[in-house]
């Protein structure tokens, strides 16, 4: 298994759910880092199959193309990981809010046709893995108790910074962003 693949999904994962979580919100357990780090990588890939479906631009197909691969080789990390540490993935609020705001992208994404479905689907992109990110670093990995889990969890940065650097550049090229 490598380690570096399952530390970005859980990193995203647990960076997105944190970055949704209320000042007041429980801190997440293991089962849950878990949990969230799975729903993350489950939104990215369907949306990325979404603008394959919606976009023309080879660009955004591109981009999309390389979140399902990571995205996914990054599920089948967290998998094997959960599974070497017995840990079943437990639902919480920041993965049932992570699944909420999902429902409205897309929702919003469907609507969108042309630049107009790109430069969401980029500038969302973006958002997305600086929330993860940050949730990773804030909340995620101060509250993992199993070190190999919380490893994995360090591990990410390098990808999900590197996705997050994508996106923007991304964005860049379709007229968007700063």
């Amino acid at each position: 298994m490598n380690i570096h693949r399952f530390a970005a999904v859980i990193t995203s994962a647990v960076l997105l759910g944190a970055g949704a979580l209320s000042a007041h919100a429980q801190e997440p357990s293991d089962p849950q880092i878990v949990g969230i780090v799975q729903t993350a990588n489950q939104i990215d890939i369907s949306q990325a199959k979404l603008a394959l479906k919606k976009s023309k631009d080879p660009q955004v197909k591109e981009f999309a193309n390389q979140m399902i691969s990571d995205h996914t080789n990054l599920e089948k990390s967290v998998r094997d990981l959960a599974k070497k540490l017995g840990v079943t993935p437990a639902p919480s609020d920041t993965s049932k809010q992570l699944k909420q705001q999902a429902a409205e992208e897309t929702k919003k994404l469907n609507g969108l046709h042309g630049k107009a479905f790109d430069k969401e689907y980029a500038s969302h992109e973006v958002a997305y893995h600086q929330a993860v990110i940050d949730a990773a670093k804030n909340t995620l990995i101060p509250n993992a108790k199993n070190a190999e889990l919380k490893s994995a969890l360090e591990g990410a940065a390098p990808l999900l910074q590197g996705h997050m650097e994508h996106a923007q550049q991304l964005e860049k090229s379709l007229g968007g962003g700063s």
